[in-house]
């Protein structure tokens, strides 16, 4: 594809963009903000474009971003009751930490699940029903975000990765399928998912350093 060719894709897919699309995006966008500064309106604001895009998704027999979008909203919904959980002393129970080794490797397995799954499944129904999928790209998208979505309920720092890698997929995927703003979108996301990669390490070691002066504090007493 020629630089006039893409120039010309990009401009028709942005008159092309429909006003529900306008409005997933812009929320999507602010969910991401709400995530990067560990609010709660992530989830609420987040629902608004998980539940749009599983229409426009499923519009165009896009199977593998329908399905994505189910999950997020899902997950939304249990991130919200954990996010708002709290212990008897009224201190919030999910705090933004570090994986540890076991973790990790529970995340590649997760990791990997899915993407076994979706790419089987997405393969089956292209040869079934000729549907607009590509099976190794659009699984990958969907298990990298799968397993960030799960891991931002638990507010792991590593859920940015994953969602840096999903927003690297997104970009050229969505672009092919017409959905250009989208993949600005995406492109938008991927910067964003950066900066909270390094909001979440920030305020990670400072809940580390703060639960250690706390248990030091605690063994003083004793």
């Amino acid at each position: 594809m020629t630089f006039e060719q893409f120039l010309n894709q990009f401009v028709e897919g942005m008159r092309a963009t429909t006003l529900p699309e306008y409005i997933a995006v812009f929320s999507g966008i602010a969910s991401v903000w709400f995530s990067r500064i560990e609010n709660i309106w992530v989830y609420p604001v987040g629902l608004i474009s998980t539940v749009i895009y599983i229409f426009l998704s499923a519009e165009r027999s896009l199977y593998g971003e329908a399905s994505v979008n189910l999950y997020y909203t899902v997950m939304s919904i249990y991130g919200w009751v954990l996010w708002l959980k709290k212990d008897r002393q009224q201190h919030y129970v999910v705090t933004v930490q570090f994986s540890n080794r076991r973790e990790w490797l529970q995340q590649l397995l997760f990791f990997a699940f899915f993407y076994i799954a979706i790419f089987s499944a997405l393969t089956w129904l292209r040869r079934a029903f000729d549907s607009a999928t590509i099976p190794w790209a659009d699984a990958f998208a969907s298990a990298t975000a799968f397993t960030g979505m799960w891991l931002m309920a638990k507010k792991k720092v590593e859920s940015w990765y994953w969602w840096i890698a999903t927003n690297i997929a997104s970009i050229p995927l969505y672009f092919a399928k017409q959905y250009v703003f989208t993949s600005v979108f995406y492109f938008i996301l991927f910067v964003m998912a950066v900066f909270g990669l390094f909001e979440w390490k920030r305020r990670a070691l400072q809940h580390g350093k703060a639960f250690q002066e706390g248990a030091e504090l605690q063994g003083k007493k004793h």
